[in-house]
C-alpha cells in the first residue's frame, strides 16, 4: 500500500515543474548576459560602463544608438579635464590627419558651393586637375557619372566622391563658362599637398612675408623650401611671419623654425606636466639663412604653437610682435589610437616660454573659454589694448628687462586695433558672397583683359563702381538679403576684397595676399619697424 508520501510526490514534482516554468516566463530572455555574484568585488567603472550600456542595449524600451551613447559618455568624461583633451571618432580621425600629415589622395581643387553647384575656385598648382585641364570658373556637373549639381549634395559626400586612393581614376563632368555642352574629364587621383606656408614673397627689396595657417608634420620643410628662393635670390633680409588665425599644431615643427633665428643652445620652451618631467627645447644652431629683422603677427586666432614662436621672439627680444593679444593655449596634448579606430587627444603637460611664463587662459568656466574672443570684443579689448588686465599679475622679464605677463596669451609689443567694420552682419554676409561672384565674374571677362604681371595688377587694376553694383546686384539675385546702405558704407573694403579674389584666380594665393597686404595696417606696420633697422628696446613694450 502506497504511502502519503509517494502519493504527493508526483504532484509536488508536477507543481514545482509548473511554478519553475511560470517564474521562468517572467524574467528576461536575455538574462543569460549577466551575472550578479553576492559578495563579488566591485567591477572598475570602465567595466560598469560597458554593463549599463549592454542592458540599454538589451532591454531599453526604445531603439537606441549605442555608439552615440558611448561617445557622448566619452566626451562628458573628457569635459572634466580641459578644453583640449578630446576623443576624434573613426570618422573624423582621417579628415584630422590628413590635415596634420600635409596631404590627402584626390584630384586637387579649390571649390565653392553656387547655387548648389560646385565651381572651381582655382585647381592646386601641380596637381591633377591642373595637369588635365581644369580651370578657375569651371562647374562641376557630374562625378562618375552621377549628377552633383543642384542635388544639394553636403561638402562630406562630396569629398568622399573627390577623394580616393592614388592612381585611382574619377570621371569629371564640366561646364564651362557659357558653353552649353559638358566636357568630361578622367583625371587620375594623386596625393594632394596640404600646404601649411600658404604664401611667401619679397614684399618690396629686402622685406619678405610668409604666412603660416598651421604648424603641420611638414611645417618647418615647407618653410624652408619658401625661404629657399627668397634669400638666395632675391635679397631677402628681414622676415615678416604672419600667424594670425594659425591655431598651432605640432610643437617640433614650431621649434625646428625658431631654431633659424637664434645660435646655437638658446631655450626656445620647456614643457613639464605631472607625470611629464622637464623637457627643454633649444635651437640647433643649424642656420642655414641670414634674417636679420624680424616681425611676427599675431591675433585673438593665434594658439598653441604659434604662440610659442611669438613667445620666443619676444622673450629673447629678438624681432618685435605685433597685432592682438593671442589666444592663452598653453597645454601640449599627446595622441593615443583606440580600439574603436578613433583616437584620444590628451593634454599631457603645459608649455613654458622661455623667461618661464605660462600663457594658458584660465578652463574652468568651459562656456566662458570657448567664447572669449567675442567677450574680448565686447568689452573693448581687441579695439583698445589699454582695456586689457593680465590674469597672471606675475612680471616675467624678457632678456632686455622688458615685462611680461602670463597666463593670457601672448600680448604684443605693438598693438594693432581690430577693424569693427568688418565685423558689421552686413557686411559679413556681403563678404560670404564675394568669391563666388569674382569666379561668376571671370565667366564673362576672359584673363587676357587682366595685366599678366602681378605687380601691373596691384597698381593698375581697380574695381569699378559698375563692378561693385554688379556685385549688388548678384547678391540680390542669391536672395543674400543684404541692406542696400552696405554697400555704400564699406565700398573700400568690398572692392577691397572683389580685387583680392579676382587675382587669386589669375595669381592663386601670392596675389590674394598681395592685394590684401597692400591694405594691411599690421603689415604696414611690420614694414615700417623693420625699415628703423632695430628690434625691441627697454622702452618699447
Amino acid at each position: 500500500m502506497l504511502s502519503k508520501l509517494q502519493v504527493r510526490l508526483p504532484l509536488l514534482f508536477a507543481l514545482t515543474l509548473c511554478v519553475g516554468m511560470f517564474i521562468g516566463q517572467r524574467l528576461p530572455h536575455n538574462a543569460q548576459l549577466f551575472q550578479y555574484v553576492p559578495g563579488a568585488a566591485p567591477q572598475a567603472i570602465g567595466e560598469t560602463l560597458e554593463e549599463v550600456l549592454r542592458y540599454i542595449e538589451a532591454r531599453y524600451v526604445d531603439s537606441v544608438d549605442v555608439q552615440t551613447l558611448k561617445t557622448a559618455a566619452i566626451g562628458e568624461v573628457l569635459k572634466h579635464l580641459d578644453p583640449h583633451s578630446v576623443y576624434i571618432s573613426p570618422d573624423e580621425l582621417q579628415a584630422v590627419e590628413d590635415d596634420m600629415s600635409g596631404g590627402f589622395e584626390g584630384i586637387g581643387i579649390e571649390f565653392l558651393m553656387v547655387n548648389d553647384t560646385m565651381q572651381v575656385v582655382t585647381p592646386i598648382s601641380g596637381g591633377p586637375s591642373e595637369a588635365a585641364g581644369i580651370l578657375a570658373g569651371d562647374r562641376i556637373v557630374s562625378i562618375n557619372d552621377t549628377v552633383v549639381a543642384g542635388v544639394k549634395i553636403d561638402n562630406g559626400k562630396i569629398y568622399h566622391k573627390l577623394r580616393g586612393k592614388k592612381g585611382s581614376l574619377v570621371k569629371i563632368g564640366i561646364l564651362r563658362s557659357t558653353e552649353k555642352q559638358l566636357r568630361y574629364f578622367d583625371i587620375r587621383r594623386d596625393v594632394i599637398p596640404v600646404k601649411s606656408v600658404e604664401v611667401a614673397y619679397m614684399l618690396d627689396a629686402k622685406n619678405a612675408y610668409v604666412k603660416i595657417n598651421r604648424f603641420s608634420a611638414k611645417t618647418y620643410t615647407e618653410f624652408m623650401e619658401a625661404l629657399r628662393p627668397l634669400a638666395e635670390e632675391q635679397g631677402l633680409q628681414n622676415l615678416i611671419l604672419d600667424l594670425r588665425g594659425n591655431p598651432g599644431g605640432y610643437l617640433n615643427e614650431a621649434t625646428e623654425l625658431l631654431s633659424q633665428f637664434f645660435p646655437a643652445g638658446k631655450l626656445l620652451v620647456y614643457t613639464e606636466g605631472r607625470t611629464e618631467t622637464r623637457r627643454e627645447y633649444k635651437s640647433n644652431g643649424r642656420v642655414r639663412f641670414n634674417i636679420q629683422q624680424i616681425a611676427v603677427l599675431i591675433d585673438e586666432g593665434s594658439a598653441s604653437a604659434s604662440e610659442i614662436v611669438a613667445g620666443a621672439v619676444q622673450d629673447h627680444d629678438r624681432g618685435w610682435v605685433i597685432g592682438r593679444r593671442s589666444f592663452g593655449k598653453g597645454l601640449v596634448q599627446e595622441q593615443y589610437p583606440l580600439s574603436d579606430g578613433g583616437a584620444l587627444r590628451l593634454t599631457i603637460a603645459r608649455y613654458f616660454t622661455p623667461s618661464g611664463r605660462s600663457i594658458q587662459r584660465a578652463y574652468g568656466d568651459f562656456e566662458n573659454y570657448t567664447h572669449d574672443a567675442e567677450k574680448r570684443l565686447e568689452n573693448g579689448e581687441l579695439s583698445h589694448a589699454e582695456l586689457f588686465k593680465p590674469a597672471d599679475s606675475t612680471r616675467y622679464y624678457t632678456g632686455l628687462g622688458r615685462v611680461v605677463f602670463g597666463g593670457g596669451g601672448i600680448s604684443p609689443d605693438v598693438f594693432i586695433p581690430i577693424d569693427t567694420g568688418e565685423l558689421n552682419n552686413g557686411f559679413v554676409l556681403a563678404r560670404q558672397r564675394v568669391g563666388e561672384f569674382a569666379a561668376h565674374w571671370m565667366e564673362s571677362h576672359p584673363k587676357s583683359e587682366f595685366p599678366d604681371e602681378l605687380n601691373v595688377f596691384l597698381s593698375a587694376y581697380t574695381v569699378s563702381d559698375a563692378q561693385l553694383q554688379a556685385f549688388e546686384q548678384y547678391c540680390a539675385q542669391q536672395q543674400a538679403n543684404i541692406p542696400a546702405a552696405v554697400f555704400a558704407q564699406h565700398k573700400p573694403a568690398l572692392k577691397l576684397h572683389i580685387k583680392a579674389r579676382i587675382a587669386r584666380i589669375l595669381f592663386q594665393d601670392r596675389g590674394q595676399y598681395a592685394v590684401y597686404n597692400s591694405d594691411d595696417p599690421a603689415v604696414e606696420k611690420a614694414v615700417q619697424l623693420l625699415n628703423t633697422g632695430s628690434g625691441p628696446t627697454r622702452s618699447s613694450h
